[in-house]
């Protein structure tokens, strides 16, 4: 603590709080232009997903490693590393076998079945403002999954489910770390990704495929540059600022990757997913934005009642 003036050194300002999280949605939204890189397409659809999971959770271990400070062991690390585990492969396996906007849009439910497992797995009150994002929320899913299921086949339609699956394990991530959030960030983000790469390691030698050089130097940065650095520019932020307001600026990096794979790779979302994703959007700006203001104005004793779960 700087005893002249009572500020700690050690905490950003809001505006640099604000600029990191910034910094890493948009360093987190380049997921699609290295899953996508036609540098990878000499590696089979079915096991690209998988195998970029693994040389990214391995790169971005190397780089987080020196940031812990404080690692411990806690019973609640085993169901966030499994879920994160499981998000990471999900995910990079939707982005190679649908268009990068179903693979994030998809994954971007993730609050919603946060909603629904913190209701049925903690019994938390459900928050009636909650109701109506939650809604356009599942709208906007059931129109991207509805048409997808009619004009999508094979491995694009798979690549959907993936999508899906990849915000449930997001939504694990979110839920178990919350029991963690006494703990060190630096620890518990290189732990995740130190135990993805280990999980996916005997599946990556019994494959026996290695990378050529070129593709090495693209997923150092795959790593280091969308993964690690970001989460460690996360980690400054929030010093600074609320955790709605994380959210908030975040929902910068769905918006981002379809746009940058378009520029880049010329690959077109569908018109269904776009306007399922601003169904999605526009719930998660309620939720996140507008019903997070209205709270802010309300005063105490006019703030919304909680409903009780169901039996």
């Amino acid at each position: 603590m700087n005893r002249r003036d009572g500020v700690n050194p050690s905490v950003p300002s809001k505006l640099a709080g604000r600029l990191y999280v910034l910094g890493a949605a948009l360093l987190w939204s380049m997921s699609g232009l290295f899953a996508k890189a036609t540098l990878f397409h000499d590696i089979p659809v079915e096991t690209r997903g998988p195998v970029l999971a693994f040389w990214r959770a391995v790169f971005a271990t190397l780089v987080l490693l020196p940031a812990v400070r404080r690692p411990r062991w806690r019973v609640w690390l085993i169901p966030v590393t499994i879920c994160f585990t499981g998000m990471n492969v999900t995910y990079l396996t939707a982005m190679t076998r649908t268009t990068a906007a179903n693979a994030i849009w998809l994954q971007s439910t993730a609050p919603w079945w946060v909603f629904l497992l913190s209701l049925i797995l903690f019994r938390e009150p459900v928050v009636r403002r909650d109701l109506i994002p939650l809604f356009f929320g599942m709208l906007g899913v059931g129109f991207i999954l509805g048409f997808e299921a009619v004009y999508s086949e094979g491995v694009a339609r798979s690549g959907v489910v993936f999508g899906l699956v990849s915000g449930l394990f997001y939504a694990g991530v979110v839920i178990f770390m919350r029991q963690l959030r006494d703990e060190d960030s630096a620890w518990l983000v290189a732990l995740n990704h130190c135990v993805a790469a280990l999980v996916l390691l005997p599946w990556i030698l019994w494959l026996g495929r290695w990378p050529s050089a070129a593709q090495f130097l693209v997923l150092f940065g795959f790593g280091a540059l969308q993964m690690a650095i970001p989460y460690l520019l996360l980690i400054r932020g929030l010093r600074a600022i609320s955790s709605q307001e994380t959210v908030a600026l975040g929902l910068i990096e769905p918006v981002l990757i379809p746009l940058w794979v378009y520029l880049k790779w010329g690959e077109s979302p569908a018109w269904w997913t776009m306007i399922g994703a601003a169904l999605i959007l526009v719930g998660l700006l309620l939720r996140y934005v507008v019903w997070e203001l209205v709270a802010r104005r309300s005063p105490p004793e006019l703030a919304e009642p909680r409903l009780p779960p169901g039996d």
